[in-house]
């Protein structure tokens, strides 16, 4: 099942689709439009809408969770192997993935029990999306998928140049980036403020090992990414704090 954030006629989606051609059956269900930066939020005030458009593509008037839910639990009679989503048009790199609507929908897919995969260009305005279809496809191709334990995703950065420039995969961990820029101000023609969400900061935490470095280096980053946001390893501490006051 392949969804994205960016939107049912995102170029990146009809790249990942041409790219998996005759690799398996595949069914795409994306959002009407762009919804990136949607995170893991789903549409519950309103019933949603299902299109269908030429290819077989589906769009939904929602995020690109509720794509992924509805396909896996109710579009569809036959049951999916895995979720890919993507290809995002730019990076999710570190601290990205909180906001992504590309991870969100991979998750979604984890979450209803499927094996899941989000895939992004690191993009640098050349769009070689055909580079990271082919990642995917290659890494779909390896036998003896690897058991990663429950909620768990593989979040897959593709740095953007062509296929013979990619310098090999690395397994990394999620970076970290800096302080936003700030917000941008500006008016609106009726006179009242309004602002832009100002761009993401550099990496901060991008050394070896990280999702930065590597894509940085020209590999191919391949993070397993858990969704379980307790710190594990603050518990005894904050409840021997707790405990005390009591």
């Amino acid at each position: 099942m392949l969804s994205n954030d960016d939107g049912v006629y995102s170029p990146g989606l009809v790249a990942l689709h041409a790219g998996l051609e005759g690799l398996a059956d595949m069914e795409v269900v994306a959002p009407d439009r762009d919804h990136s930066g949607a995170s893991n939020s789903l549409t519950l005030n309103r019933p949603l809408t299902v299109d269908q458009h030429p290819g077989g593509f589906r769009s939904v008037d929602g995020t690109p969770t509720d794509c992924v839910h509805l396909a896996v639990n109710g579009l569809f009679d036959e049951p999916f192997d895995r979720v890919v989503s993507g290809i995002n048009t730019h990076a999710n790199l570190g601290d990205d993935i909180i906001y992504s609507g590309t991870v969100a929908a991979a998750t979604e897919g984890r979450h209803l029990g499927l094996p899941a995969i989000a895939v992004s260009l690191v993009n640098n305005g050349h769009f070689h999306y055909e580079t990271a279809a082919r990642v995917v496809r290659t890494l779909l191709e390896r036998d003896n998928w690897p058991d990663l334990g429950g909620r768990c995703i593989l979040n897959v950065n593709v740095p953007d140049v062509p296929w013979e420039s990619i310098a090999g995969f690395r397994v990394t961990r999620l970076g970290h980036r800096g302080r936003a820029e700030g917000a941008v101000p500006m008016t609106c023609p009726r006179g009242k403020a309004r602002y832009w969400i100002g761009a993401a900061g550099e990496g901060a935490d991008a050394g070896p090992g990280t999702d930065f470095h590597a894509v940085g280096e020209n590999y191919v980053s391949i993070t397993p990414v858990h969704i379980d946001m307790t710190k594990h390893d603050a518990l005894s501490s904050l409840r021997s704090w707790v405990e005390a006051g009591s």
